[in-house]
C-alpha cells in the first residue's frame, strides 16, 4: 500500500486489509511517503500495534516506486495491491485466492465502487460509477467476468511480476495500465472478477479533483505516446471535447467580429451541436433519479463531470504533444486532516 498524507483514511483502509480471513500467513507492508499531515505518525502506530504491518519508505513519493519498494520488502508469493483511499469488502482477498487458481491468470482484479460522505464527493463517486464519467472502463461497474485489458490494484503472481520487472517507475500515472499490458505481452492472463469489490474514495474538493485528473490526462498521453494503438479509443474522447471546445471558441469569435457571416456562419455553428449534446447529457446526469440525491449533489454534478473531462482532455493533449514530463498528481500532496465517521 503506498501511502502519502491519508490520515483520513489510513485507518480505515488498513483495517479493511486486516480483516480479511485468510487461510495462511499474510502482512500488510506500506510504502510511506514524506506527508505532512500526521500520516506516517499513524502509520507507525498501527503497525506497533499488530505485527502484519509493515514499513518501508518512499521518500520519491511516486505511487510506482513505493510499489516496487513494497513488493521487494514483502515475503510471499503472492502481491494483492491495495490503496489507502479505498477498502476491501469482506472476502476479497480470500476469493482473489480462489480466482487466481481457478484461472490459472497472473493477475486478478475487481470492480471499483467509489463511494462519498459529501455531496461533492457522492457526486464524484456516482461520475466514477458510470459510463458517461469516466467512459466505461470495465472495472468500474460490470457483471462480466473474463480477461480483461488492465485489473483494478490487482492480486498478482509474485514470481509473473519478477519475470516483467515490476512496475516501471518512469510512469507516475496509469503505471498499472502499463504493467498488465507487459503482463499480457509476456503470455499470462489478466483477469476479472465482477464479484470482487473494491470501495474507493475519491477527491475531497473540486481543486484536487482537477489537479488528479490532468495528471492522469498527461500520463494517460505519455503513454499513448510509449504505446501508440495499444490505447483504447475511449481515451481520444476528452481530448475531443476539449478540442472541439476551443473550436466553438474560436468560431463564436469569428462570428460576433463578422469575420465569418452569412452561409459561413450557418454551415461553421455545426460546431457547437457537439458541446450541446454534451451539455443535455450532463443535465441528464445530474437530473437522473437514484437514490436519496440531494439538490447539492446534483449541482455538483453538473460541474465534477465537466471538470473530469475538461482537466484529463487538456492534460492528455500535453502529454501527447510534449510528454508529461515530471507531472505528479499534485492532488495526493495534501488532505482533510478530519477523519471519516
Amino acid at each position: 500500500m503506498p501511502v502519502l498524507n491519508e490520515r483520513a483514511y489510513l485507518e480505515h483502509a488498513v483495517d479493511s486489509v486486516l480483516g480479511q480471513q485468510l487461510d495462511g500467513p499474510s502482512e500488510l507492508v506500506l510504502a510511506l511517503g514524506p506527508s505532512t499531515d500526521g500520516t506516517t505518525e499513524l502509520a507507525e502506530r498501527l503497525a506497533a500495534s499488530d505485527e502484519r504491518v509493515r514499513l518501508v519508505h518512499n521518500p520519491a513519493a511516486h505511487i510506482p516506486v513505493g510499489l516496487n519498494a513494497a513488493i521487494r520488502a514483502s515475503r510471499y508469493p503472492t502481491i494483492v495491491r491495495v490503496d489507502a483511499h479505498s477498502e476491501l469488502s469482506p472476502g476479497y482477498a480470500q476469493r482473489a485466492l480462489a480466482t487466481l487458481e481457478r484461472t490459472g491468470a497472473a493477475n486478478v482484479g475487481g470492480v471499483m465502487r467509489a463511494d462519498g460522505r459529501t455531496p461533492f464527493q457522492t457526486a464524484v463517486a456516482r461520475a466514477y460509477n458510470s459510463r458517461v464519467g469516466l467512459g466505461g472502463g470495465v472495472y468500474h461497474g460490470t457483471a462480466y467476468e473474463g480477461e480483461a485489458e488492465s485489473a483494478y490494484l490487482g492480486v498478482m503472481r509474485r514470481s509473473v511480476l519478477d519475470e516483467v520487472g515490476l512496475f516501471d517507475e518512469s510512469i507516475r500515472r496509469g503505471e498499472d495500465w502499463e504493467l498488465n499490458l507487459r503482463i499480457r505481452q509476456a503470455g499470462h492472463k489478466v483477469w476479472l472478477d465482477p464479484k470482487l469489490s473494491v470501495t474507493y474514495w475519491p477527491r475531497e474538493s473540486w481543486w484536487r479533483l482537477a489537479r488528479q485528473f490532468r495528471a492522469t490526462g498527461a500520463w494517460r498521453g505519455e503513454l499513448v505516446r510509449r504505446f501508440g494503438r495499444s490505447n483504447g479509443l475511449r481515451f481520444f474522447a476528452p481530448p475531443a471535447l476539449v478540442l472541439n471546445l476551443v473550436l466553438a471558441i474560436v468560431v463564436a469569435v469569428l462570428q460576433v467580429v463578422g469575420v465569418v457571416h452569412g452561409i459561413a456562419a450557418v454551415v461553421a455553428s455545426v460546431v457547437y451541436l457537439p458541446l450541446v449534446a454534451y451539455a443535455l447529457l450532463v443535465l441528464a446526469m445530474a437530473l437522473r433519479p437514484g437514490g436519496e440525491r440531494s439538490l447539492r449533489e446534483r449541482i455538483w454534478t453538473l460541474a465534477v463531470l465537466p471538470t473530469m473531462h475538461v482537466s484529463w482532455g487538456f492534460g492528455f493533449i500535453g502529454g501527447l504533444l510534449r510528454g508529461a514530463r515530471d507531472t505528479v498528481d499534485a492532488s495526493r500532496l495534501g488532505n482533510r486532516n478530519t477523519p471519516l465517521p
